[in-house]
Formats: structure tokens, sequence, C-alpha cells
């Protein structure tokens, strides 16, 4: 009788464990497809941003056994939102290339406490390292300071500066802006314009159009990226101003797009700043091993002469066609 009683509260008391135990989220089914949310500026941005969207649909794509939504865009708000959407899905990770670099903070740490893991790419943004498992970027300060390293090694005998900026409180605006900005604030470069073009071709255009229509000289033009170079590039055509390595102005660009390259290797152009846009393959080998090798992960990258560059170059390191 008393074994009876025995066996009857055990079976009661494992019953109540049942009922009061607190539910757990189900885990994934490990042969089910991974979720990811990837936030991006869109393809349109430049040819830099074609190739980076492209090398992340090509890692991580559904034959593979991923399940991707993304979000393009060059708004910051526009871009939380789509985060948190991503956050309220559920997903297993979020790949960031953000807008701009503020304003992530509490995003990331809802996304955090809902279990969900972060990963940077292309940018840095302004967080505690702790919210995030790692960022493959570029080295946008080290791009800028490359650029104006050789600008200053041609020892022109003055510098008048045309600045076309990208767009504003971006990570690759404010690193390629930093270095040339010292050099303002030093006096060993003169200022003609700093504006943003926002990574436009025909805004730029416009942009240089009007300083030669002003009648104020300059004899160099520093673009944040190569669409921008070739607005300004088109202006100088027009008005008959030569560039280039025999021409009256240096033209500088970055990202290395293949066409860009072509103009250096014609000494149309004098400068491009390489920035590489596959970040994919290595975050990928990340979340298939578990190992993350460094918080930090930055592309290798260079600067191209137009006296010194290469077919060879172009073929290894140009974007696109």
């Amino acid at each position: 009788m008393k074994r009876s009683i025995a066996v009857l509260v055990a079976l009661v008391m494992c019953a109540a464990c049942l009922f009061a135990a607190p539910k757990k989220k189900a885990k994934k089914a490990s042969s089910g497809p991974i979720t990811i949310g990837i936030i991006n500026n869109p393809p349109s941005e430049s040819g830099y941003r074609a190739a980076n969207v492209k090398d992340m649909e090509t890692v991580f794509s559904a034959a593979k056994g991923y399940d991707v939504k993304t979000f393009y865009s060059m708004n910051n708000d526009e871009q939380l939102n789509a985060f948190s959407q991503f956050v309220t899905d559920g997903v297993d990770y979020i790949f960031l290339s953000a807008a701009d670099v503020a304003g992530w903070s509490s995003a990331f740490k809802k996304a955090q406490k809902a279990g969900i893991k972060i990963f940077l790419f292309d940018r840095l943004v302004e967080v505690k390292e702790n919210l995030y498992e790692a960022a493959v970027v570029s080295d946008m300060p080290k791009e800028g300071e490359t650029a104006v390293a050789w600008l200053k090694a041609q020892k022109l005998p003055e510098y008048k500066v045309i600045h076309l900026q990208g767009h504003m409180g971006s990570a690759a605006q404010l690193g390629r802006t930093g270095a040339l900005d010292k050099e303002f604030e030093a006096g060993t470069m003169k200022k003609v314009v700093q504006q943003t073009a926002d990574w436009n071709t025909d805004n730029a255009k416009k942009i240089v159009e009007s300083v030669i229509n002003s009648g104020e000289d300059f004899n160099v033009i520093y673009a944040e990226n190569d669409d921008m170079a070739k607005g300004a590039v088109a202006a100088l055509d027009e008005a008959g101003i030569t560039h280039g390595v025999n021409g009256k102005v240096i033209v500088m660009g970055f990202d290395t797009n293949k066409w860009a390259l072509r103009e250096l290797l014609a000494g149309n152009w004098n400068y491009d700043g390489q920035c590489s846009p596959f970040q994919a393959a290595v975050i990928e080998e990340m979340i298939k091993t578990g190992n993350i090798p460094a918080k930090k992960i930055f592309s290798q990258e260079k600067g191209f002469d137009a006296r010194t560059i290469t077919q060879a170059d172009i073929d290894t390191y140009g974007l696109g066609d």
C-alpha cells in the first residue's frame, strides 16, 4: 500500500512539473534553413555597392541552406525600422552595413536580448563591441590616410582641392574625409569647396561645374568614390580643363571599379583607393565554424597610381566589368 501511494505521489509531482515548467522557445531543427536579415545600401548607390550586394547574395543563397531577407536604403531611420522588423521576425542573424554610424545601440541591445547575432560588414557603427559578434569591414580612416599621403607625395607647389564627399555620417565618408580635413586645418592644403554629392555622378558634376563657373582656381579633385570622380571629370571635359597624369587637375577616386582603373591606366585619372566589397565568405566561415578570430577584421586594401598601375592590377583588383 505504501509503495502504491509513493508511486502515485511521484506521478502527480511529475505532472505538476510538466504543467508548471515555463515554455521555452523551440529550437530550430538542425535541418532547417538559417534565417538572416541583411541591411545594406541599395546596389544602385555605386559600382562598389553592386559588387557588395552580389557577393552577399552569392554566398548566402537558398541553395546553400539560407533563408535570407534583404532591405536596402541609404536612410538610417529606414534601416533602423527594418532592423526592428528582423528582430520581430526572429531571424538567427542580422548583417548590417549602416547608412550612418550613430543611433544603433538601442536596436542592438534588443536584438541581443532576443538571442539574435549581429555581424557588421563593410562599415563600423558607434556601438560597444559586446553588442555584436564581429565586424568584417574596410579601414576607412586608413583609406583616407593612404590617399592623402599619396597626394602629399606629389609635392605640388600648392594644393587647391575640390572635395566631393559621400553620404554624410557614413563610415566611408567620415573615414575618407578625416585625413584631408587635417590638411585643411593645418593649412597645407586649401579647401576650394567641400560638399557632399551623396556618391552620385550627376551631383558631383554639378558641384564641379559650379566651381568652374565661379572662376575659382583648383588643381585637385578628391572624390570619395569612383562615381563622383566620373561626374567631376565630365565637368572638366566639357569645360576643356585637362586632367590626369599630364593634365592641370589631379583626379582621385575610391572603390577600384574596373572602368575607373582603366581611366588610371589611360592616364586620365591619377589615383584610386581600393575598397574591398567581399566580406560574405569571411562571415560565413565564422558562422560555420563558430570561430571568431577577432572582433574587427579589416580588409587588406591599397591605393593605385596611374604611373604604376598595370592591366594585371585591373584584372586582379577591379570590380565589375
